[in-house]
């Protein structure tokens, strides 16, 4: 677990990640393969339209609430599956914001590409869009996450640009209650 003033902390949502791609009128939606979803998540794509800006583009997890206040992947995954994305109250958690208006913000800091999202959301009237907060204290986090059976913590410098794929800007960190769950989920699913 990366430590110090120099990494921003946040929580790994258990869901799929999503790119969000606003240009007026229309919004598009991603997975991380480039396949397009919006059709399955038609009703998110319209109410992500109220994005407070004539173009954008943010990172995103897409997750399904549930009631314990985790997330059900299993039950998206289903849900998705079945085509029946549309039927769930789904949400896009973001945690970056790549293209604002025209302007690239990749070559950004971390920092400031999040100051930039922060105002977004916060103009953005939709129930269906929130940001994933992010700490200071990673190990903390994690300790919380580790408590409540999350998947774990992506640490990020806080100075680093954008760049996709993995480098050594971020690393993520599962917690050892979620890797367990799921080791047993994948053995029961062999059987």
């Amino acid at each position: 677990m990366p430590t110090g003033e120099g990494w921003l902390h946040e929580l790994k949502l258990d869901g799929y990640r999503l790119q969000v791609i606003k240009d007026a009128p229309t919004v598009r939606l991603y997975d991380r393969r480039g396949d397009d979803w919006g059709k399955r998540l038609a009703v998110l794509a319209e109410a992500l339209q109220a994005i407070p800006a004539p173009s954008a583009i943010l990172d995103a997890e897409l997750c399904l609430p549930a009631p314990d206040g985790t997330h059900d992947f299993a039950g998206l995954q289903a849900a998705l599956d079945r085509g029946r994305g549309d039927e769930l109250p789904v949400l896009a958690f973001a945690f970056d914001l790549l293209h604002l208006d025209g302007q690239d913000l990749r070559p950004l800091p971390l920092t400031e590409r999040r100051r930039w999202l922060e105002w977004l959301i916060e103009h953005v009237k939709v129930p269906r869009l929130h940001l994933v907060e992010a700490f200071d204290d990673g190990q903390a986090l994690l300790e919380m996450a580790e408590r409540h059976g999350l998947e774990g913590v992506v640490s990020k410098r806080r100075l680093a640009p954008y760049r996709s794929g993995e480098c050594l800007d971020w690393r993520k960190v599962k917690t050892e209650a979620w890797s367990e769950a799921n080791r047993e989920r994948w053995r029961v699913a062999q059987q």
